[in-house]
């Protein structure tokens, strides 16, 4: 058993990888924020000890992983260097860590979390895997030879990752504080391919992906007829999507997914994609599919009165576009109602004009002000200036009950990374 300290633990994917320790029967203990948020919980139902930041117990034989949101001058970094312990960045740790694994990344632009999630519980059901998902999720299996889990291209940090499979879900314009443009991100998912040692499956229906030079064999997926993997037939009703699978030409299955918009049957194509590479038995991926209930702030669902409350992750154009085309494939008689918090300015002053054309698939349209995050805390841009480009966007008031008051039998659909679930605490508060 190790001993195991993490600073940052509360992030969502330090929260999973403690998980995944803990799981594995090592000490784990971390420090962070004193407010509670979501992805302690399953830290807490394994009793793993929190503590404020500078009031953790630390021991010379303690292997420190740090969070890459705090730099090398944060004072727990410096305190634990002024002890002589060792400090392992999150990446650099995990790419390591998953070396005594078969490992399966997924990355991507979008999509990351709910393809992972989707992935985990297809596997389940054959050879339950070890796991690390975006929303907090993480699992532990000491029978696993798998480890599937989410990869992250912010500051081309999945390159300390040598993943044997890889699934790019798709390739866009994001993180404007670190990429200068849609050729230098694609050029650094371009050496996270040739990192990945012996499968990629990816969306053949975005452009960028299909710019890549493949360094590795690669099963294209999607709708488009240029793909060895698509699905067509898609039919929508009130449990889901129901859609055709043809993988050489071939018809494989008819699956279900009991979740929303074409982009989770891109997701799910994903899925099945690395099934098919992994020889896993079909009628067993469709069993678990159909039963895929999502992951944490990714379309998830309440109830305030006669309306439905989505919560949901979305924080950039294409995924803005996305989540309101699921809510209006879902309840396509509905009124929906988007509130939008932006998060960083970089990224709102990069992709403003964006932002506006995507917000505008939605009825009526309510903004908050911009989250700034641990990395920016202002910038030269304003919610006005989003505001501006919208027609009768309004902005939330101190009072959301009075501001979705109007709404009967409405979807209200919450979209931000930043601490929009504070603005439906309030709702559902009132």
């Amino acid at each position: 058993m190790d001993n195991f300290h993490f600073i940052g633990i509360k992030g969502c994917g330090m929260s999973a990888l403690a998980q995944i320790l803990s799981d594995l029967g090592h000490h784990v203990q971390g420090e962070d924020i004193e407010s509670h948020l979501f992805t302690q919980v399953p830290l807490d139902s394994r009793n793993i000890p929190l503590y404020a930041f500078g009031d953790a117990p630390l021991k010379p034989n303690m292997t420190v992983i740090a969070s890459n949101a705090y730099d090398d001058n944060h004072p727990s970094v410096l305190q634990c260097k002024e002890l002589g312990i060792p400090v392992h960045r999150y990446h650099h740790f995990l790419g390591e860590w998953m070396k005594g694994y078969t490992s399966i990344a997924i990355t991507g632009a979008h999509g990351k979390t709910t393809t992972t999630g989707m992935l985990v519980h297809a596997l389940h059901a054959q050879e339950p895997p070890c796991s690390l998902i975006g929303d907090g999720t993480g699992k532990g299996n000491p029978d696993a030879d798998l480890f599937v889990f989410e990869s992250c291209e912010y500051r081309r940090h999945f390159l300390a990752y040598r993943p044997d499979i890889a699934v790019i879900t798709n390739i866009d314009f994001d993180h404007p504080d670190y990429f200068a443009d849609i050729d230098d991100v694609r050029q650094a998912f371009e050496e996270m391919a040739s990192l990945t040692g012996k499968y990629i499956v990816a969306c053949g229906d975005d452009p960028q992906v299909r710019l890549l030079r493949a360094h590795t064999d690669t099963l294209y997926y999607g709708f488009g007829m240029n793909n060895q993997l698509r699905a067509s037939n898609l039919v929508v009703d009130s449990s889901g999507v129901t859609f055709d699978v043809y993988y050489k030409d071939t018809n494989i299955q008819q699956f279900k997914i009991p979740v929303f918009g074409k982009h989770n049957v891109l997701n799910a194509l994903a899925v099945i994609g690395v099934a098919l590479v992994l020889d896993r038995d079909m009628d067993l991926v469709k069993a678990q599919l159909a039963t895929f209930s999502g992951v944490k702030r990714r379309f998830s669902e309440k109830q305030w009165g006669s309306n439905v409350v989505i919560d949901d992750y979305a924080h950039h154009p294409s995924e803005i576009r996305a989540t309101l085309e699921a809510a209006r494939s879902k309840y396509p008689s509905k009124r929906i109602v988007g509130i939008f918090q932006p998060h960083t300015f970089s990224r709102l002053e990069k992709l403003i004009d964006d932002f506006a054309l995507s917000l505008k698939d939605a009825d009526d349209v309510y903004l908050c002000q911009i989250f700034g995050s641990a990395r920016e805390g202002n910038g030269s841009v304003s919610i006005g200036d989003l505001q501006s480009r919208i027609p009768n966007a309004r902005l939330l008031s101190d009072n959301i009950a009075a501001d979705m008051s109007t709404y009967n039998d409405s979807i209200l659909v919450f979209m931000g990374a930043g601490d929009i679930q504070k603005y439906q605490d309030q709702l559902f508060q009132s």
